[in-house]
């Protein structure tokens, strides 16, 4: 019989989870737990490397991220929950990896890249920031997870640690460790409600899982569409019109939506029907998810519990991985 596969995946609590977290993510997690071992970490000192003047924050967001798990259907029954900060062996695994990754090579990765050009940061990065791919690996390997649902941006991340989990083996001679394959989802980003390509909450162009049916609504009804698309009659573009992007994620009716589309491309349908049709989808989508979360954050102090449960397995398996660890490193010393 093959192993078990084991995964993880995660999310920053730096705000609300939005649509695109579920069509990315969540709905993979929905299907993963009935399949395999899963872990899902709420990374809040990843948070930190560009949240470390507002620690209130990411605090505050950590149950309101479990809020959205729990509210979606993930359950902690079948996956284990866990808050990063409070498994030690991961910063323990971080500083040992720091020793076979060079400061030339976290420049490189392409991800890495990416994020310092967004923020601004050039030559001011944190040491905390650059280093964050050798966190990610010691969040994979200290549960040994061999699969993990990644969007394409992430892949250098991955790739990241199998470079780490290689050199550690060969070095220490040893198998304590495994690597990862990636999971690229179906749907590996949506796009914002600007029609930008990232969707974020410092960019507000965002649908989020607890936004109300009236915010939903307005949200949609303000979507960016064609430009070019000025009356009813006129053709309009399909690729790169955010409301078309997010009929594929979640309308079921394929045939239904290719319909819609070679329509508004030969012209005669206007925008407004294709929102109000993505409108109707949405609202049936979420109405379930904003119920389960209304009830569930009634009694916070049990979605806490949770989180201390799922807590306590991974420091298990933690402690485990870093006694493997430890003993090819000839760093276990008896006492």
């Amino acid at each position: 019989m093959d192993r078990m596969r084991i995964v993880l995946t995660g999310d920053r609590p730096t705000g609300p989870l939005h649509i695109g977290h579920y069509a990315g993510s969540l709905a993979n997690r929905l299907l993963l737990q009935d399949r395999y071992k899963q872990y899902v970490m709420i990374a809040d000192v990843q948070a930190l490397t560009d949240n470390y003047e507002n620690p209130q924050k990411v605090r505050e967001n950590v149950v309101e991220v479990a809020l959205d798990y729990l509210a979606v259907g993930i359950d902690p029954a079948k996956t284990t929950i866990f808050i990063q900060s409070l498994i030690p062996e991961i910063a323990e695994l971080t500083i040992f990896y720091l020793n076979l990754v060079t400061v030339n090579r976290l420049r490189r990765n392409p991800t890495v890249k990416t994020e310092i050009n967004q923020k601004g940061y050039g030559e001011n990065v944190t040491a905390g920031f650059l280093m964050y791919p050798v966190s990610q690996a010691a969040d994979i390997t200290v549960v040994r997870a061999d699969c993990v649902p990644v969007g394409e941006d992430q892949l250098p991340m991955i790739e990241q640690t199998n470079e780490i989990v290689r050199t550690f083996n060969r070095i220490y001679r040893t198998d304590a460790l495994v690597e990862a394959e990636a999971l690229i989802p179906k749907v590996a980003r949506l796009p914002g409600t600007d029609g930008k390509a990232k969707m974020s909450k410092s960019l507000g162009n965002a649908i989020y899982l607890s936004d109300s049916a009236e915010v939903v609504k307005q949200k949609i009804m303000n979507m960016y569409t064609d430009p070019n698309h000025l009356r009813v009659t006129d053709p309009g573009k399909v690729e790169g019109n955010p409301v078309f992007d997010y009929l594929d994620a979640f309308d079921a009716d394929v045939k239904t939506v290719q319909e819609m589309k070679d329509h508004y491309q030969q012209g005669g349908l206007g925008d407004m029907v294709v929102k109000k049709r993505l409108l109707e989808i949405m609202q049936a989508f979420l109405e379930p998810i904003r119920s389960r979360r209304a009830l569930l954050s009634q009694d916070k102090k049990a979605v806490m519990d949770v989180l201390k449960k799922g807590t306590l397995q991974t420091r298990e398996v933690a402690q485990q991985t870093m006694s493997r660890v430890k003993n090819a490193m000839h760093l276990d010393y008896g006492f």
